[in-house]
């Protein structure tokens, strides 16, 4: 099975990906994983510490001359602003952080709880998801993520050729496929931080190219809806996760919710094997698995809990009251979070992938793909 796991704290030396269950002969371009983690980084309203880190991938175990071997693969950021053992520690816990029951929790203090459940983690995730980006391309599976609520302010995505998309998103401040509208974006970000509040917002990542069959109905760990709503509900501050229309379903009656099974010869050879819907409403995935159509999954996103004007908290110490301690933050990270949910959603669905066709190399799982696929086009 493919997995991975993670260590390190937001200001210790480095963070640290081990990816198990990769296959072996896997060419891996390590600019495109730096790309996305440049990505995670940019976006306007990010914090100070963003100039701080340039973050860069290194792999220090699990290829030989850029070619994945089979075992584990090793994947290292390095924090640039390291200075965990000089931190002191955080009398008064944070509203909206980890911070009070975490202390509790481990009888210890907030900063080592703090250390860890930081966003600086998800570096490592996204490095680790655009490790298996490399993976999903070589089987036509792409993946995107993008901002399409910010503060309350809708973005409408624009969803049109795989370019266009990405160039749309290039363009817009906040990884928004509305980039017209950046000034409007601009102008709400500055108010919120002048104010010394923070914003939240909504992401939407798509995946085209979806095989029939990844995930299962079978057995309730194993549909891929629910682990694909687990894994992005696990990234810091994301508070609801829904597929394709998600909660508008329960809103309308079923003749608006569910999609119609059509054919087109034509398409034969696609991956849907010809099997078509003129809608999309259950976001590529039925009974927990893939059916063809895009995987379409939206994250709501919390504001930042870190306040330039705090809450009210108490001294952990003493019990009394004070406003909460302050950290370096950011005003908004709702882009940052478009890059975040995109890797994750990437690692679950070439997770997925392995499982149906995996073996102990690409060449397997090709020869694999290829016998399901003209399986399935005499079903």
């Amino acid at each position: 099975m493919l997995h991975y796991w993670t260590a390190g704290e937001s200001h210790g030396p480095a963070l640290t990906a081990i990816v198990d269950g990769f296959p072996a002969g896997l060419a891996i371009d390590p600019s495109r994983i730096n790309q996305h983690l440049r990505r995670r980084q940019g976006g306007y309203g990010r914090g100070k510490r963003q100039q701080l880190e340039t973050d860069e991938v290194e792999i220090t175990a699990g290829t030989w001359r850029g070619t994945t071997l089979g075992s584990p693969i090793c994947l290292v950021v390095r924090n640039h602003d390291y200075k965990l053992e000089r931190l002191q520690e955080l009398p008064r816990p944070r509203p909206g952080h980890g911070d009070l029951s975490g202390a509790i929790k481990y009888l210890g203090s907030i900063r080592g709880v703090l250390e860890r459940a930081s966003a600086r983690e998800t570096a490592a995730r996204v490095a680790v998801g655009a490790l298996a980006q490399q993976l999903l391309e070589s089987f036509g599976i792409r993946v995107i993520g993008y901002v399409v609520e910010l503060g309350g302010l809708r973005l409408e995505p624009k969803v049109s050729s795989w370019d266009q998309m990405i160039a749309e998103r290039e363009q817009s401040l906040v990884y928004a496929m509305d980039s017209g509208r950046n000034e409007e974006v601009k102008s709400l970000i500055d108010a919120t931080a002048e104010a010394g509040d923070t914003l939240g917002g909504i992401v939407e990542v798509r995946v085209e190219g979806v095989p029939f069959g990844l995930g299962t109905h079978a057995q309730w760990d194993r549909k891929l809806d629910g682990r694909l709503a687990q894994a992005v509900m696990a990234i810091q501050a994301i508070k609801g996760v829904e597929i394709g229309l998600g909660f508008e379903a329960a809103r309308r009656p079923g003749s608006q919710v569910h999609d119609p099974i059509q054919f087109d010869p034509r398409q034969r050879d696609s991956n849907t094997l010809g099997f078509i819907r003129p809608t999309n409403h259950a976001g590529g995935l039925e009974a927990g698995m893939t059916n063809g159509q895009p995987i379409v999954i939206r994250a709501a996103k919390k504001p930042i809990s870190t306040l330039q004007r705090p809450l009210e908290s108490i001294e952990l110490d003493s019990k009394q009251p004070h406003v909460a301690s302050y950290e370096r933050s950011d005003i908004c990270a709702v882009p940052a979070a478009a890059i975040i949910v995109e890797n994750v959603v990437a690692f679950e669905m070439a997770r997925a992938l392995v499982e149906k066709f995996g073996g102990d190399s690409l060449e397997e799982m090709r020869a694999r793909f290829d016998l399901f696929q003209e399986l399935a086009r005499k079903r």
